[in-house]
């Protein structure tokens, strides 16, 4: 590594030691032990936001395979998955590592490293992916180009490195899987959340893994980006087990943005009088069972006792980052309390 200290390497070298502790102390039968997944870890140069995406026949993969650090990097760990890859390797691109740095430090110490898989992204747009030599057909992994433009290839037992994203999948049904999460990316824009959602979507049509599917997640880290700017969480869903975790995973991403997502200066509309009707009755009415309820009685304009009630009820809805005191309101809040409610928008 050629921009960290001495001393920050000689400190974590010792932790590395940890690789080798997590193996079982009996292995159990390999192939039920493997993760069969497919991700892709990715940096977005214009927002500088670091995610992983992932898809898995195996439960729970969001509690395995996604890592990230706001401004350092993200990493995927699958396959027999080592969570050291993602501690440790993040630890190391903090303190200036590449991505590919990072990944071959972490690998030396690793007494099962034929059956990793491993993707990882760093802050300045590197990265790296390695598929073992063990890991089950079909099983490799894609890089975006160095210079920008399509995508490296790598195969078992190798580390590839370029910029911009890594996927990565073992035990799929071909490459195609792989090819089309690449080329997806590569060729997609807008936000780095709707971009990886895209990429397993077109993993997945690639043919996916061969025994189906089962768990998803999706994890996108901005600085001050979580809820109110207190985190950098800026997407961090899970789905632990269904038929279908990538459209399941669709469907709570849509919900995170309704909830978590600030409100875009596009969105804002001014509360007309047509929008008191439709949003006082609503407020005279509720909160339901209860005797006291938003507005006492009629305003018949976006006066300030109108937007006191209506914050309150905003705030009872989990609208909270959209929440406003200056006469205007969220288009998309407005659609969704009204299509909750059988009202027209």
């Amino acid at each position: 590594m050629r921009r960290a200290a001495p001393l920050v390497l000689l400190a974590l070298l010792g932790p590395l030691s940890r690789l080798a502790a997590q193996q079982p102390t009996v292995p159990p039968a390999h192939f039920e032990k493997l993760a069969h997944t497919y991700s892709i870890v990715a940096w977005d140069s214009v927002t500088g936001d670091l995610g992983v995406a992932v898809q898995s026949k195996f439960p729970n993969v969001g509690g395995i395979v996604p890592w990230g650090v706001a401004g350092v990097g993200a990493v995927a760990t699958q396959s027999l998955a080592n969570t050291a890859y993602g501690e440790l390797g993040l630890q190391l691109m903090a303190q200036g590592a590449t991505a590919g740095e990072a990944l071959r430090i972490v690998m030396r110490s690793d007494t099962m490293l034929g059956d990793r898989q491993v993707g990882v992204v760093d802050a300045r747009g590197n990265a790296a992916s390695f598929t073992g030599e063990r890991t089950f057909d079909w099983a490799g992994g894609r890089v975006g180009a160095p210079e920008g433009r399509g995508d490296v290839a790598g195969g078992k037992g190798q580390v590839i490195t370029g910029r911009g994203f890594a996927a990565q999948a073992n035990i799929m049904v071909s490459d195609q899987t792989v090819r089309n999460m690449a080329e997806s990316f590569a060729r997609s824009t807008g936000p780095l959340p709707d971009r990886l959602m895209a990429a397993l979507v077109a993993g997945q049509a690639g043919g996916g893994d061969k025994r189906g599917m089962q768990s998803a997640a999706l994890l996108v880290v901005r600085k001050g980006g979580g809820y109110l700017g207190v985190n950098d969480r800026f997407v961090d869903i899970r789905v632990y087990d269904a038929p279908d975790p990538i459209a399941e995973l669709a469907r709570l991403l849509a919900l995170h943005k309704l909830h978590f997502f600030p409100t875009e200066p596009t969105d804002l509309v001014p509360i007309t009088p047509a929008i008191v009707r439709q949003l006082e009755p609503i407020l005279l009415a509720e909160p339901a069972g209860q005797a006291q309820k938003w507005l006492a009685s009629p305003q018949g304009a976006a006066n300030a006792t109108f937007l006191a009630a209506l914050r309150d009820f905003m705030y009872w809805e989990n609208y909270d980052v959209r929440v406003r005191m200056d006469g205007q309101i969220d288009r998309v809040v407005l659609q969704d309390i009204l299509a909750k409610r059988g009202a027209a928008p």
